[in-house]
């Protein structure tokens, strides 16, 4: 289930984002976590299964349209499609006309919006 960013999950957004390969900087974590706090455009979700937070997903919005700025599963979680249900439910959150990926999240994410948006 998708939950939407707060303060108190500062260290585990951090945790999660450091999954992406280029994301492995604490001042950069710092820095892109205090971003999705400080603009309103921009929205962090944290996926959780069960009771643990196991993957993140954050979003640039403009126009109604989503990029995804960022996206990152624990490693033991890969292979149980839930990149396809974070997506599924940023779609039920009827926010967004559309979901796009950057040149950063397009390797996990071209497959999947191909075939919906």
């Amino acid at each position: 289930m998708l939950v939407k960013y707060k303060k108190a999950f500062e260290k585990i957004a951090m945790g999660l984002i450091s999954l992406m390969p280029n994301c492995k900087d604490s001042k950069q974590l710092m820095d892109t976590v205090q971003h999705y706090e400080q603009t309103p455009d921009w929205q962090l979700y944290l996926w959780k299964k069960d009771d643990e937070f196991v993957g993140a997903i954050g979003v640039a919005v403009e126009n109604e349209m989503a990029t995804i700025q960022h996206i990152s599963i624990i490693p033991s979680y890969h292979g149980e499609g839930i990149t396809a249900e974070m997506l599924d439910e940023l779609r039920a959150l009827g926010c967004y006309n559309s979901l796009q990926y950057n040149d950063e999240t397009a390797p996990f994410l071209r497959v999947h919006l191909s075939h919906k948006d």
